[in-house]
């Protein structure tokens, strides 16, 4: 019996049988940290990063070595020719937006490649429309979106043909609130040279969230023009407090700097306001800290597996991201297993979390997320709308050892409640 939380024997027991037969996957996560971890420090050593660049600067934020420095160590580590490091994004949202809106241009089309993008896109995008809200279908941009197949897999095919037409490629890796895989390097791959072999001069722009080092390589090195991320997800490490990042070509990057500050000044002011030692100290962690999370989301498809629930991935599968998802059949289920992982949080664990209707989406939502910074989903958390087909995205966990009781205790709560048999 654990001597700190009251979890039932049998549970304990099963966690105990989970955890070992997730040996393998383990050994193959800690690999790529170790080999991530060599390359974050080859960064920081080649672009020698000293204390100094740990300061901010106030006011207009001209001649900010440390803002110049995260800049080059993100492009190294990610393969970018250029990097745009901001703690003024507020989200993944705003930084993908604000790629957006920096390289499309009236009459332009984007092409999204795998599918209807993130419902906190849709807005942006102008697919869930009201004239005047600021969209990009206000300003003259088109869009167009190829389906994934029945498998949840890209049509290279379709790609290829509407990707003639288009100006920007967009790629989302990770699934979103849909059960398709999560795309690894193999398939972004192919969805990049499908839509280049028909037309080599687009743009391809991938969103990264949920997806940096878990795998050795990023989608630059295998073709893609942008990424584009969130600091409070992966590369934060769970130290950054907020922001997000662009990578990418040069003169894109640049472009991107003007949208979200202005034309003719770019990247060249932004105060950093103290924040650059959180976002190289995030991302200097972040290697270990992206592979406890993965660990937590191995061990925790293992358990409910166990006890009856279906998963995605399954716990055997490659892991291209850090997210999981929980099939757990009806909206109580959904419910108790969210409140119980919030149950197991370090802060805010006392708070029950409920379903309400969050801006950017079109069901009510219920998160669980007891985070020492609000929304941080490279904490451990889970989240999903009340629909079909109730499915719990769990993601995070700062250290394995916490994220794997969290699991636990969300499995007690279930148990409490009569929801699963043992």
């Amino acid at each position: 019996m654990s001597e700190f939380f009251d979890i039932d024997a049998r549970i304990e027991a099963l966690a105990e049988q989970a955890e070992l037969e997730c040996a393998d996957s383990f050994k193959t996560i800690e690999q790529t940290a170790q080999k991530n971890g060599q390359k974050v420090l080859a960064a920081f050593i080649d672009n020698k990063v000293s204390e100094v660049c740990l300061k901010g600067t106030t006011g207009y934020g001209y001649d900010d070595p440390g803002r110049e420095v995260i800049d080059k160590v993100y492009a190294q580590v990610f393969g970018g020719e250029d990097a745009l490091v901001r703690h003024s994004f507020a989200n993944g949202t705003h930084a993908i937006s604000t790629a957006l809106f920096g390289v499309l241009r009236p009459g332009d089309t984007l092409l999204a490649c795998t599918g209807r993008p993130y419902d906190t896109l849709e807005e942006v995008i102008g697919i869930r429309y009201e004239k005047g809200n600021g969209s990009l279908k206000d300003f003259g941009i088109l869009y167009d979106e190829c389906e994934l197949d029945e498998g949840g897999m890209p049509d290279y095919e379709l790609i290829a043909k509407k990707a003639k037409n288009a100006s920007v490629a967009h790629i989302q890796r990770s699934r979103g609130y849909s059960l398709r895989p999560s795309f690894d390097m193999t398939v972004t791959e192919k969805i990049i040279k499908a839509a280049k072999s028909a037309n080599p001069e687009i743009i391809v722009l991938v969103d990264n969230c949920y997806g940096e080092l878990v795998e050795e390589k990023e989608p630059l090195s295998v073709g893609a023009d942008l990424i584009v991320g969130s600091l409070i997800k992966n590369p934060g490490g769970g130290i950054a407090s907020t922001g997000g990042y662009i990578c990418g070509r040069k003169e894109l990057v640049d472009k991107c700097a003007d949208r979200l500050y202005c034309t003719g000044m770019g990247r060249e002011i932004g105060a950093t306001l103290g924040q650059n030692r959180e976002i190289l100290m995030g991302l200097f962690y972040a290697p270990e800290v992206v592979a406890a999370a993965l660990k937590t989301s191995v061990f925790a498809c293992r358990l409910f597996e166990k006890l009856g629930f279906g998963t995605l991935p399954k716990s055997t599968e490659k892991r291209t991201d850090i997210i999981a998802s929980v099939l757990l059949e009806n909206e109580e289920n959904l419910v108790a297993f969210c409140q119980g992982i919030q149950k197991g949080s370090p802060v805010d664990s006392y708070v029950t979390p409920e379903a309400w209707a969050m801006p950017g989406y079109d069901s009510k939502v219920i998160m669980a997320a007891g985070a020492f910074t609000m929304g941080a989903s490279i904490e451990l958390s889970a989240d999903a709308p009340i629909r079909e087909p109730f499915a719990a995205w769990l993601q995070g966990g700062l250290t394995y050892p916490t994220g794997k009781t969290g699991v636990m205790i969300a499995a007690q709560n279930m148990l409490d409640k009569g929801l699963i048999k043992l």
